[in-house]
């Protein structure tokens, strides 16, 4: 029998504004950040396909590592499957507003000047 998988977060201390940010900017990891939203906890291939994303596994698999150490997703192994959800609490500590407000912004905005 195998050990079970660890997934490595960084710690509340370690969250940077910029590295978030830049992990939000990609608009795939943007639509998937807010499917998790709407979602509170789901596995990686449900989460995939609630977020729209027609992305190979591989492709969805290199986002959620970016936006893992960037601190925005915490990810859970249960069994064989990788249950992700939002560090919510932990960003809203670190940057008050700062989540919400990219949830609340509309795809229009982004590309708005």
């Amino acid at each position: 029998m195998s050990a079970p998988i660890e997934m490595t977060h960084p710690s509340s201390l370690d969250l940077r504004l910029s590295t978030v940010l830049a992990a939000l900017a990609d608009p795939a990891r943007l639509r998937a950040v807010r499917a998790l939203a709407a979602l509170s906890e789901s596995p990686c291939t449900e989460l995939q396909h609630a977020a729209g994303l027609d992305i190979s596994r591989s492709t969805f698999s290199h986002h959620q590592r970016v936006l893992r150490e960037a601190g925005v997703l915490r990810v859970r192994v249960d069994g064989a499957r990788r249950m992700l959800s939002l560090r919510r609490d932990e960003l809203d500590a670190c940057f008050p507003g700062l989540l919400g407000a990219v949830l609340d912004t509309t795809e229009e905005r982004i590309g708005a000047r």
